[in-house]
Parts: C-alpha cells; structure tokens; sequence
C-alpha cells in the first residue's frame, strides 16, 4: 500500500504536461512579453529626448518636471506610433476611409513577413530551422520579375503564372537545403545561411546581363512588371493594399490546415517531435525533410512574389531587405503557429509603418523600433522571466518546444 501510495504521489499530473500548457497562458505570456517590451522602450525613448535631458539636469530641484516631461515624451511617441500604424484622426477631412491609410500600410508591410514567417514555422514544426529565407525570397522574386516584365499574357493568367514562378524559385531553392538533409545530413543551417549568399549574388549577376538589366540604366535594376501580371490595387491608387491580401491569408489557411488536419502536416509535427520514433512507426524521415523544405522555400518565395507583384514591381539588389531573417523573428513571435505568425507579422508591420510616423512626428529614432522587436523576441524566449516577473504560476513551457514540433 505505501508503494503504491508513493508511486501516486510522485506522478505528475496531467496539467504538468508542457505539451498540454493552456492556449490562455501562452498568448498571456506573449501579450506581457509585448507590455515589458514596450515599458522598456518607452524608458529608452524618455532618456534620449534631449527636452527630458535637459530637464533632468535639475531633476532634485524639481523632480516631478523631469517625470512631466518624461511621461509626454513616451505618450506622444507611442501615440504617433499608433497613428501612423492603425488610425490617424487628421486624416477625417478627407473621409473616414482616409484615417485608416495607415492601417492598410500595416498590412501592406506584414504580407511579406508573414510569408517568410510562414516558411520558418513549417521547418520549425518538422524539427528544422529554415535560415535561408532570405535566399528564398530573392529566387522567388527573380522568377517572379522575369516572367512578370518578360511574357505576354491575359491579366489574370499571367499574374497567375507570375505567382507560380515565384512559388517554384523558392521551392527550389529551399528543396537544395532539403535533400541535402536527406542525402548527407548537412545541417540546414550551414547549408541554407551559404545558399543566401549564392542567391544574392546569382541576383546580382542577372542584373548585370541583358536579359534582366532596365534599358537605358546602368544601375542594377530590371525593367518593371507588365501591368497584366501585378496585383490589382483594392483601394484605389492612393492606396498600396492590393490584392495579395487575400492570397497570404489562402496560405496561412492551407499552412494551418497541412499541419492539423493532414497526413503530411502530421508526419511533419512527428519528425519534428522525435525522428527516431517516426521512422519506427514508417514514416520516411528524409523524405520529409526534402518535402518540408520544398514547401517552405515555396512560401518564402511567396514574398518575393508580394514585394514584385505588389509594391516594388522591379526587381532590385535589395529587393528582400532583411525579411528572410525578420521572418524568424516573426515564426517566434507567434508561436510556431500559422495564425500567431500572421497576428505577429501585422505586429512588426505595424511597428515598421509606425515607426516612420514616430520618427516624422516626434523626432524620436528609428532605431527605438528595432530595439522593441529585439526585446519582444527576448521576452518570448524567456518565458520563465516573464512569468517571474509578473509572479505567474510556471507551466514549464520552453519556445524550444515548437522546434521539437510541440503545438504551444
């Protein structure tokens, strides 16, 4: 009796599990995570307005102006912030459509990084980490801008077949770093941080030939995409949102579906959990590598497709900026989740939109904005600091779960 007694009380219970961790506690823990990023952003704005410096040099004489001005710093920041993301309320002269321009910039700035978010959660989920994103973007978009500036064809097929070109280069790209997985056990890491390189430069060489080159500039650009193929504008020509709105969302609807209703999702999330038990149970663990990677650079490739069909229409050596290695940041963010990515994307599109405004409005720096996504991605990768700090009960949650293919 007493064995068995002890054996029960050292059990733990289900609700220990980390796997079974609420919903609830884990966007709980990202939401405060996002609240101590912005506390300690707004410290960083207060200390480098030169108005607070200047009234802190009298701080003990008159503590409660240096706070006074402090506290407007931070609040007219944020504010600017705010309206040059969601709803500007100076804009109503112009209608009330006119007050969510900067709403419809935040989404215009969050497909591409939800797309790249998109890639890096699928390789998360099957126990990869897809860093060489950004090489996929630009393979994608050289596809993409050839075929765009290149082929004539009817509107909605050709933007159709721009799309597909996109979606092929990334894939290829990223099913390098698959089979590579596969055949040798290459590290995707290693192999997909080299592959970045080889595509910016193969970028750049094709923008040097002929073929890709703009006539009459000598400047590496390439000749912009017909108006056939880029994506229809939904608002009008006062406004960049266009159509690949909708197919982002068809994505992270097939991204979500693949992973939880799927035979392929579930062989994903079973080698990302534990590729040795998959294998025992039939399942073809290279091959899923080599199938997860081709779908990931597919959907790395779909930014490349939003940035030449959507808002930059040619084809530039700095045509993926850093959204291979914000899409990281982004798959983080949300949790290694379809949906938390997008929510995340809208996020850092969002602080990106805003932040110009922050910076026109209020002279604080843009570099406040990046040092806010720095620290909301620290905070989500301490989960137990933000716990302790806001005196939370821990679950024994670790973001390492979602490389391990944990549904969080």
């Amino acid at each position: 009796m007493s064995a068995t007694t002890e054996t029960t009380d050292v059990t733990p219970a289900p609700e220990a599990d980390p796997r079974r961790a609420p919903r609830s506690d884990t966007w709980l823990v990202t939401l405060l995570s996002i609240v101590l990023a912005m506390a300690i952003g707004g410290v960083l704005i207060a200390v480098s307005d030169p108005q607070v410096i200047a009234a802190s040099k009298y701080f003990f004489a008159a503590p409660l102006d240096t706070l006074s001005v402090a506290w407007n710093s931070i609040t007219s920041a944020y504010i600017a912030l705010f309206e040059g993301a969601v709803f500007d309320p100076s804009r109503i002269d112009n209608g009330l459509l006119a007050c969510f321009y900067p709403l419809t910039e935040t989404i215009t700035v969050a497909l591409p990084l939800i797309c790249t978010g998109l890639a890096v959660t699928l390789a998360f989920r099957a126990g990869l980490f897809n860093i060489g994103a950004q090489g996929q973007v630009i393979l994608g978009a050289i596809f993409t801008s050839y075929v765009a500036f290149t082929w004539s064809l009817p509107p909605v097929i050709h933007m159709i077949a721009a799309v597909l070109a996109g979606l092929v280069g990334g894939a290829l790209w990223g099913g390098i770093v698959g089979l590579l997985k596969a055949r040798s056990g290459a590290h995707e890491v290693i192999t997909s941080i080299m592959l970045n390189y080889i595509a910016f430069y193969v970028g750049a060489y094709l923008l040097t030939t002929e073929a890709f080159l703009r006539p009459g500039r000598n400047d590496p650009i390439s000749p912009p995409a017909q108006d056939s193929a880029v994506f229809p504008l939904l608002l009008g020509d006062s406004y960049r949102l266009h159509l690949g709105v909708f197919v982002v969302l068809a994505a992270v609807a097939l991204v979500q579906w693949l992973l939880n209703r799927s035979t392929l999702g579930f062989q994903f999330r079973a080698v990302g959990a534990n590729p040795a038990a998959a294998r025992t149970a039939g399942i073809h663990v290279e091959r899923t590598f080599t199938v997860v990677m081709l779908i990931s650079g597919a959907l790395a490739g779909l930014a490349g497709v939003m940035q030449i069909l959507g808002t930059e229409r040619s084809l530039s050596l700095g045509i993926a900026g850093t959204l291979g290695f914000d899409g990281i940041t982004v798959a983080l963010l949300g949790r290694a989740t379809p949906w938390g990515t997008a929510l995340a994307g809208l996020l850092f599109g969002g602080l990106r939109a805003g932040g110009l405004n922050m910076q026109a409005a209020t002279g604080t720096k843009i570099d406040i904005i990046l040092v806010l996504q720095a620290l909301i991605v620290l905070f989500i990768a301490a989960p137990p600091l933000v716990r302790s700090i806001f005196r939370m009960k821990d679950r024994g949650e670790d973001v390492l779960q979602m490389s391990k293919g944990w549904n969080a």
